[in-house]
C-alpha cells in the first residue's frame, strides 16, 4: 500500500521514507539506513541545530509537542547511537551527543534508498514525480531546483577527469 501525504511539507516525505518497511527478499534494494520514528527525527533535528548536547539539553530544545520524559529522551539517544547515527562521549556523569551525518547527507541517503526501492529501470517517472513535488511546495522551489541543477552541471564541467560538454573521444 502506498503511503499518502497530507501536505507537501518535505519533512513529511522524510518521515514516510524513514518509516517505510524495506522490501522483502533482495537486500540490495533496501534502504541501508535504519528506520527512524518521529521522535528520533526530532532529536536529530535538535542535534543538528545544537551539536554536543546532553539528554537534558536535547529534551529542553524539543518542541513542546515532541517533549517526553528525560528517560525517554535518553533511550531515544541510545537507540540513535546504536543505529550509528550519533557519536557520544562522557562529560561528567552525562553523555554528550553529536550527529554523525549532516542533515543533507542523511536526506541524500534516504532519498537514494527510496529511489532504489522504487526504481524499475526507468528514471523518468521518479524524476518527473520529484519535479512535480518540488513544484507543489511553493513558488520558489522549482526555480531553486533549476539553480541547483545548473550549478551541478557547471561543477561537473570543471572537475578533473570529466569531459567538458561537447568533447568527443575522437
Amino acid at each position: 500500500m502506498q503511503p499518502r501525504l497530507r501536505n507537501t511539507d518535505p519533512r513529511s516525505v522524510l518521515r514516510v521514507s524513514l518509516m517505510r518497511e524495506p522490501p522483502a527478499g533482495n537486500s540490495a534494494h533496501s534502504n541501508a539506513l535504519p528506520r527512524l520514528g518521529e521522535l528520533e527525527l526530532a532529536v536529530m533535528e535538535v542535534l543538528w541545530a545544537a551539536p554536543g548536547s546532553d539528554a537534558q539539553t536535547v529534551r529542553n530544545r524539543l518542541p513542546a509537542i515532541r517533549r517526553r520524559s528525560l528517560s525517554t529522551i535518553q533511550s531515544t539517544l541510545e537507540r540513535l547511537h546504536r543505529k550509528s547515527l550519533l557519536s557520544r562521549h562522557r562529560a561528567g556523569k552525562a553523555y554528550v551527543y553529536r550527529a554523525k551525518l549532516q542533515r543533507g547527507e542523511l536526506l541524500g541517503r534516504l532519498l537514494g534508498g527510496v529511489i532504489r526501492q522504487l526504481h524499475n529501470g526507468q528514471l523518468d517517472p521518479i524524476l518527473s514525480s520529484f519535479v512535480d513535488f518540488a513544484d507543489r511546495i511553493d513558488e520558489g522551489t522549482l526555480e531553486r531546483l533549476d539553480e541547483l541543477l545548473q550549478q551541478r552541471l557547471r561543477e561537473r564541467d570543471v572537475l578533473p577527469g570529466r569531459r567538458a560538454q561537447g568533447e568527443n573521444d575522437d
